[in-house]
């Protein structure tokens, strides 16, 4: 009985260390710590292909990953309402002014102007000028080159 309780209890610490052990590589290696040591840790360096990547694996990727899905599926969306809303035009695209676009948007999302940019920037859809602006650019036209579909 006692030699179990031994053998739970070294399994436990066990288990315990290596947690620790490895907090403390991940701190070594960390840009932003204040562990004392970390200094051997290598330098950051923009050549590299992780730089400005969350660790594989980590919370910040997943939740980075989950942020991207979110957005995508925003961005659908919004090239889903511009075809319902908007007129079909010839070539198969739809076109819709900012203002008109603008009304339909207030019930659905408060952040259409950074979700068209988005989408311009994936070469979904197109309008002139940098941003838009409301009243100032309500007659702007928003052309949705296509409405991708969701994964």
């Amino acid at each position: 009985m006692a030699h179990s309780r031994q053998g739970q209890l070294a399994s436990k610490v066990s288990l315990w260390q290596q947690r620790a052990d490895e907090h403390k590589e991940k701190q070594l290696v960390n840009p932003f710590s204040d562990w004392e040591g970390a200094s051997h840790r290598s330098k950051l360096d923009k050549d590299d292909p992780n730089y400005g990547k969350p660790v594989e694996g980590s919370f910040t990727e997943m939740r980075g990953r989950q942020a991207g899905n979110h957005i995508s599926a925003e961005i659908v969306e919004l090239c889903r309402v511009i075809s319902e809303l908007g007129q079909r035009q010839p070539d198969n695209t739809y076109t819709i002014t900012f203002g008109r676009l603008f009304d339909a948007y207030t019930t659905i999302s408060n952040k259409l102007v950074g979700m068209l940019m988005r989408a311009r920037k994936q070469h979904l859809v197109q309008f002139e000028g940098e941003m838009l602006f409301q009243r100032r650019d309500d007659d702007v036209a928003i052309r949705c080159l296509r409405v991708p579909e969701m994964d």
